[in-house]
């Protein structure tokens, strides 16, 4: 696990990444759900691979911290990441996706559902799953 100092520079960088890439997130979250593939898109960050969703920013071809992926909550209980007994929990906990991205930060310590505002006005702040 991490310290509360570790854990708010993990946030910082990811913040940093999410700031990057904003405009690209906000177009993939739209078409996800435009497309009918989820109402619930995921963003999935993590500083290493990993096999959920699809890479669409490889952190060494953008010079950043975090691989970024896209999902869906259906791929998430598919996988196990969400228990099915936590869908409605989920569901009810899920933002806006037109005003907030549902970012996934995945560590060797940790993994907590993380909602950003695409505007970036409010501090991060996870939720340990």
């Amino acid at each position: 696990m991490f310290s509360e100092e570790q854990f708010s520079k993990l946030l910082d960088a990811l913040k940093a990444d999410l700031r990057f890439f904003i405009p690209q997130l906000r177009e993939v979250s739209k078409d996800i759900i435009a497309e009918g593939f989820s109402k619930f898109p995921v963003f999935v960050a993590t500083e290493h691979e990993v096999s959920i969703g699809e890479l669409i920013f490889p952190k060494a071809e953008y010079a950043r911290d975090f691989n970024i992926y896209a999902t869906t909550m259906e791929e998430l209980l598919e996988k196990k990441l969400i228990l099915p007994g936590k869908k409605q929990e989920f569901i009810s906990t899920y933002k806006d996706p037109r005003t907030f991205m549902c970012v996934l930060l995945l560590t060797s310590a940790t993994a907590s559902f993380i909602f950003v505002p695409y505007q970036l006005k409010h501090e991060l702040k996870g939720n340990d799953e």
